[in-house]
Order: structure tokens, then C-alpha cells, then sequence
């Protein structure tokens, strides 16, 4: 039962499942990163013992306590993994007392061996001394963990025998007499039987004279009854089945006793053919191994046996239990069931290149006769190795066990293949679904990268993307001052190199004032506060993230002169309209004059500054915590004079926080946005107030354009009538600074520019 299938997958799973029960799934997850081992196991497959040492070995380390106190923590829980996994009632039927129980283990391992054939089992003997001790002896192939037998016995008889076992090692050392020196330890087992409670008995009533005569006359009815039963025959004459049933049964102290005394005839009634034919595999040899006579099968299959006075051990060799092939040593281990194997060397030239043939069976010691008479059977798996040695069914006697084993097993075999190959596959989609799921977690990644989360969750949902207007919101524009120059002279990789360094900063810095990333065009790069997720401090972040920017793009070098590069900035605050556009690659936009507007103070700006629209200008005077400096009226196309101002600092607020290098990368924002869904406002439609408001709008909007003013210079809501296209190409200083290179980054042929809607 122990280590019946140490070698499979059964035994590791068994230690898996104790640690997840006992510590968690985190307990074993490191213990298995530790000990380097896979993370499941199959039932069925073979693994080296290694894996399970150093299962063990780490355990050990990691809780910090011996190995005797994990390996017998261990045999306590593999007992009762082996009864959830099917096997309960197996070992209950193997004995009455547990002595019978430890005796019958190899038995159990026999018959495990014909599902599990590589599997390396352990022996158990028992041996009753003199003086009333009761010696455990216990052999394996495995050294070191002889700890978990006391685990285990102390199980069974707590489980099935209600009794205590103290269980004590007298001797341990490599046991000369078994091949190989295997590992050899003696127990001291002693078993206690647990003391049950009896009820009180209910005070009788009477005199004591009454209560000392009744109970005398119980004993004298008692007496006479023994008498009687004492004094019948052993074999009878014909007797009804009342009678048969008390001739059996004896009343002693209160209890019933069941008992048997068997009966041998005089002289054997069977003659010698008789013998032969009805066990044809059977052996009978003496104290020196000389064949005095053998079944008439196996004479068949080894004819070297008809031989008068050869010995046995010239035919065969002992697989199981590896001890030394002499009388003493199978004495030594009479209860065990002895496998033998025949010698190919020995065997006729026709049956030499067939597979060995194994004998299974038990020994039996004949005092009178001096001779040990060996009752065996082929061991035999399956059909195909009946085949493979050349036996039939029929070369088995009709009252032997085997021929029902061998086509049950056949069965077995065929349900443990199939069984095998479902865990595989459940393995393979086990392993298919983690792969799935990690996949599945790059592309939502990508996916929240590309568009906010809520608007994502509901594309993949199925849902249509209403688009949304916001009141107010911040948005930034950037890009890299005299980038037209840097790329006529340097290489494309050089310029990729030089954005996707600048970028990942500005990207991190996104995370640290959340802000969100609308898109980038070249070494344009745009971000708005306030939207998706409406928030009072929109402003104020897009702020500290310009000013982030500014000190990011000072670590990273222009290709060119090796210096720091530059990079203009702009900022202005306005409404916006939002939503998603495309199907193929959809993006979530911003539209509104706003954004135009904030693309104007990015291309008037100057390098190394952060410009600021007068609207944006007026929502961070009012926090007190900047530092901003007046430019004065500026013409700026498209939109006439205006006064703008440069940011300067921050007030309140370091370099280091406003890299985000003190708090880590975390949000430098505590307060709790609102629910989008709930403040998110739809898209504006059309006023209900009547065609006068609608009118009188128009006719605004024509004076705007003739006076290159625009209507959302004052936040406010934006009307979605109309669409216009808005460049966003940066105010050069001469007509030369628009050629671009045809490196794909930039082209005269093609503009920059977003949508507005007005």
C-alpha cells in the first residue's frame, strides 16, 4: 500500500494534494518553484524518486521541521488519500487484526503489480518473539524514509482496528542477506486496545440475600451449560441445524466465542498423477534445493525440471522478495509471496527467444517430510504476454484464480490506458486554457491600452459606443523641437529609437497624474484630463504632467548633437466631444474646437515651455500651487490675438514628485473618480427652445469665422451640426520647416490633422 506507486504520478500527487489541504495552494506553489518539479502530475506515469525527495527535502526547509515529523505527517494523510481514491475497501478485507493486515501488504503490492508493472515495492514481515513482542520488519529500495511506515500504521489501526499502535525503531542498517544491501528496519510495534466506556448499570433492587442467591443461581445454569456443550463430539451424527449451530458456540465470562479445530485424515486421498495434473505448477524441493517433484506444465515449459537431481536454483532465480535463493532466507520470509524466474540460459533453443517465464505463488514448509512445496501460477499481466510466452488459458488449471485475473486484468489494463489518456488530455487543456488565458490577458492589455477601460469592456460586450460630451476637460499637445532636422540626418532606427525612449517615459508619467493617452502622430503626443472619467483636477494634472514631460524628455539625447532634446507644449481647457471611431482599429477621439485650440498653443509655443490658453490660465490661478508666467497677446492662426502664459513650477511639488519617483509609480491622486457611467453626458442634440436659438447660433458661427474667433474660447457645450477639418501642424518659422522626409514619419503629401466638430 505504502509505496506501491512511488514511481508513478500517484504518490507526488498524494504529497501535493497533503501540503494544498494542510498550508494552502501558495505553500505549494512555492515548494514547488523550490524543488524545481512540474506543476501536476499524472496517476499513471512514471517519475523518478528524486522529485519526491526533493519534494520532501524542501518541505522540510520551508516549515522549518524535521524530516521524521514531515514523512510521518505524510504516511498519516497517504493512508487516507489511498482510501478517497478507491482503495478503502481493498485494505479493509485485508486482515482481521492488524498483524494480518501488515502480513497481507505484500499481497496488496502483488496485485497492484499487475496494473502498475514498474512499480518498486517495499516488504513487510512480522515477526511474534518469544517473550511477546510483536517485531515489525520492513525492506525498500529507498533509504531515508523508512519514517512514513509508523504514519501509516498508526492509521490503519486507529481506522479499522479502534486500537493504538506505538511503533519504536530498534534496529536499522542494509540488509546483508537481500540482494543489493536494502535498506532494513526493525520496529518494536505494540498495540493497545482502546478502552470503551461502559453505562452505568441501574441500582438493583432487593435484598442482599435476594441479589447473592439469583446470582448464584446464574453460575450454577452457567456451569451446567458448559458441561453439556463441553462433552459433545467433535463429528456427530446428523443433527438438525439448531444443534450444529450450538456445537460451535461456547458461553464464557458474558461473551460469545466462535471456534474451530480442524480435521486430517489419516493418509492423503489423492494419488500422485492426480496431484501433478490438478496443480500443474507446483514445485517440491528440500532443504538443498534438490527437485523432488513438480507439476506436469511446468515440466513442459521447463523440461530441465524432469531431471532426477537437479536443484532448483539452476532453473530459476527469486525476484520477489530479494533475498539470497537458500532454504534459511525463504523460511525467513514464508508469509511473503515469492516470485521466481526462469533462466533463458537454461531453457530449449525454441522457447529461448520468448519472454521469460515468471512463477507466482506461496511457500509451504512440510516439517515431516523435510521439504518445501511450491504452489505457484504464471504471472501474467494480460492476453498479449500469455502470447509472448507461448502459454494458453488451457495450460492453466480450470480451478486456478489466474484465468479470471488475466482476462479481468485484460480489462483493467484497457481502462487504465483509457484513464491515462484522458488525464493527458485534461492536462493538455489545462495547459491550452492557462496559455489561452495569458493570451487573453496580452490582447485585453492592449486593448485598454488602445481605448479607455469602460469603452473597451463594452465593445467586447457587444455593445454600441454612444458617443459622449464633456463639459470640461484639459488637453495636452507636445512634439520635438526641430525633429524635421533630426531626421534628414540621422537613420530611421535612430528616430525610432529616440521616440519609443521619450514615449515610455511620457507613458509612465500618464500612470503616475492619470491623464489619459488619447494618441501619437510622429513626435506628436496628445492627452486629455478629465476624460474618459470626469474629474475636478483635470487641469491640474494635465499640468504636472506637462511638467514631468518637460523633465523627461531632458533624459534622452537628440541622435544628432547628443543633447538633450527639447520639446514645446501646449495646454487649453474647453468641452469636447468623445467617442469611438472605426471598427477594424477603433479609437476613442476627441472632437471640439478645444482640441484645435490646444494643438495652436503647442505649435506657437516656444522650445522648453509649456504653453497655456488664457482658459486653462484662469482654472490654475485659482489652486494657488503654480508658478506662471504672463507672454502677453500673440497671433495665433486661425484664432486672432491672445493672451497666453507659460507654466513655470510647481509650487507645492518637487521634481521627484512630480516624476513619481517618491510614492513609486502609483497615482499622486487619492480622491476617488466618479462612476463614468453616471456623469457621463450624452450627446448634446439639438435645443428644444425653437428655431431662434438655433438661428442666432448660426449666425454666430459666421461671425466667428469672419473674425477667426472661435466660439468654444469660452467653455461651454458644443453643438455637433457641423464638421471641419483642423490642422495641427506646428507654426514653423519659414515655409521650409513643413518639407518632411520621406522616412515615412512626416510627407508633404500628408497633413496632420483631426476632426472638430463645431
Amino acid at each position: 500500500m505504502k509505496f506501491g506507486i512511488s514511481e508513478y504520478g500517484f504518490i507526488n500527487t498524494c504529497l501535493k494534494s497533503l501540503v494544498i489541504e494542510r498550508f494552502g495552494e501558495e505553500t505549494w506553489e512555492k515548494l514547488r518553484l523550490m524543488a524545481g518539479v512540474q506543476e501536476t502530475f499524472m496517476t499513471y506515469e512514471i517519475y523518478d524518486d528524486v522529485i519526491t525527495l526533493h519534494l520532501v527535502q524542501e518541505a522540510c526547509k520551508m516549515l522549518d521541521v524535521s524530516s521524521e515529523v514531515v514523512l510521518k505527517l505524510f504516511g498519516e494523510y497517504f493512508f487516507s488519500f489511498c482510501k478517497m481514491s478507491g482503495y478503502d475497501t481493498m485494505l479493509r478485507t485485508l486482515g482481521g487484526n492488524l498483524v494480518e493486515f501488515i502480513e497481507n501488504l505484500d499481497a496488496l503490492h502483488s496485485y497492484l503489480a499487475l496494473s502498475y508493472e514498474a512499480m518498486n515495492a517495499p516488504s513487510f514481515r512480522v515477526e511474534r518473539m518469544d517473550d511477546g513482542r510483536i517485531l515489525l520488519h520492513y525492506y525498500s529500495d529507498r533509504k531515508g524514509l523508512h519514517h512514513i511506515v509508523p504514519g501509516i500504521i498508526e492509521a490503519v489501526a486507529k481506522d479499522f482496528f479502534d486500537s493504538e499502535v506505538t511503533m519504536t525503531i530498534l534496529n536499522q542498517s542494509e540488509e546483508n542477506e537481500r540482494t543489493g544491501k536494502k535498506e532494513h528496519v526493525v520496529f518494536h510495534m505494540v498495540q493497545k486496545e482502546k478502552v470503551t466506556k461502559r453505562k452505568a448499570q441501574p441500582r438493583q433492587k432487593g435484598s442482599n440475600e435476594e441479589i447473592q442467591a439469583e446470582k448464584e443461581d446464574k453460575e450454577e445454569k452457567m456451569k451446567r451449560l458448559k458441561a453439556r456443550y463441553a462433552s459433545l463430539q467433535l463429528c456427530p451424527r446428523k443433527r438438525s441445524p439448531w444443534e450444529t449451530v450450538r456445537s460451535i458456540v461456547m458461553l464464557g465470562q458474558g461473551n460469545l466465542r466462535q471456534s474451530f479445530t480442524p480435521s486430517y485424515p489419516q493418509r492423503l486421498w489423492i494419488e500422485q498423477q492426480a496431484f501433478c495434473n490438478a496443480f500443474p505448477f507446483h514445485i517440491v524441493f528440500d532443504q538443498d534445493l534438490v527437485v523432488k517433484q513438480t507439476g506436469v506444465n511446468i515440466q513442459k515449459f521447463v523440461p530441465g525440471l524432469q531431471t532426477a537431481g537437479i536443484r532448483l536454483d539452476e532453473y530459476f532465480t527469486i525476484v520477489h522478495p530479494e533475498v539470497i535463493f537458500n532454504i534459511q532466507s525463504i523460511k525467513k520470509f514464508i508469509n511473503s509471496q515469492f516470485v521466481l524466474k526462469t533462466r533463458k540460459e537454461m531453457l530449449p533453443e525454441i522457447h529461448q527467444n520468448q519472454c521469460t517465464l515468471k512463477l507466482r505463488g506461496q511457500m509451504m514448509w512440510m516439517e515431516s517430510l523435510n521439504c518445501m512445496i511450491y504452489l505457484c501460477s504464471p504471472k501474467l499481466r494480460s492476453l498479449q504476454e500469455l502470447e509472448e510466452r507461448g502459454l494458453h488459458l488451457a495450460d492453466i488449471a480450470q480451478h486456478d484464480t489466474t484465468r479470471d485475473l488475466i482476462l479481468l486484468n485484460q480489462q483493467r489494463l484497457a481502462e487504465i490506458e483509457l484513464s491515462n489518456q484522458l488525464e493527458r488530455k485534461k492536462e493538455e487543456l489545462r495547459i491550452l486554457s492557462r496559455n489561452l488565458e495569458i493570451e487573453k490577458q496580452k490582447s485585453e492589455k492592449l486593448l485598454y491600452a488602445m481605448l479607455p477601460t469602460h469603452v473597451a469592456n463594452q465593445l467586447k460586450e457587444g455593445k454600441r459606443v454612444e458617443a459622449g460630451e464633456f463639459n470640461v476637460c484639459t488637453i495636452l499637445f507636445s512634439d520635438v523641437v526641430t525633429f524635421t532636422n533630426i531626421c534628414a540626418a540621422c537613420e530611421p532606427i535612430q528616430i525610432v529609437n529616440m521616440l519609443n525612449a521619450m514615449y515610455s517615459r511620457f507613458d509612465r508619467l500618464t500612470n503616475i497624474h492619470n491623464v489619459y493617452k488619447v494618441e501619437t502622430i510622429g513626435d506628436a503626443y496628445m492627452v486629455v484630463g478629465g476624460v474618459p472619467v470626469p474629474t475636478d483636477t483635470h487641469a491640474e494634472r494635465v499640468a504636472n504632467f506637462a511638467l514631468g514631460m518637460r523633465i523627461a524628455a531632458r533624459e534622452v539625447t537628440s541622435p544628432i548633437t547628443g543633447q538633450p532634446i527639447q520639446i514645446r507644449v501646449g495646454l487649453h481647457t474647453g468641452s469636447v466631444l468623445a467617442g469611438v471611431v472605426g471598427e477594424k482599429m477603433p479609437r476613442y477621439c476627441l472632437f471640439g474646437d478645444t482640441v484645435n485650440t490646444a494643438s495652436r498653443m503647442e505649435s506657437h509655443g516656444l522650445p522648453d515651455h509649456i504653453h497655456l490658453s488664457p482658459f486653462t490660465y484662469s482654472v490654475l490661478k485659482d489652486k494657488g500651487i503654480f508658478e506662471i508666467a504672463e507672454r502677453g497677446e500673440i497671433e495665433v492662426k486661425g484664432k486672432g490675438l491672445m493672451r497666453t502664459y507659460f507654466l513655470l513650477k510647481n509650487l507645492q511639488k518637487n521634481d521627484e514628485q512630480i516624476m513619481g519617483l517618491v510614492d513609486g509609480e502609483t497615482c499622486v491622486y487619492q480622491e476617488d473618480p466618479k462612476d463614468v457611467m453616471d456623469v457621463q453626458n450624452e450627446v448634446s442634440t439639438e435645443d428644444t427652445d425653437g428655431g431662434q436659438k438655433e438661428e442666432e447660433k448660426k449666425e454666430e458661427e459666421v461671425d466667428n469665422q469672419k473674425n477667426h474667433t472661435s466660439p468654444s474660447l469660452c467653455p461651454g457645450k458644443i453643438s455637433p451640426d457641423h464638421l471641419i477639418q483642423f490642422d495641427v501642424t506646428p507654426a514653423y518659422e519659414s515655409p521650409t520647416h513643413f518639407k518632411h522626409l520621406h522616412n515615412g514619419l512626416h510627407s508633404d503629401s500628408m497633413s496632420t490633422k483631426f476632426c472638430a466638430i463645431l
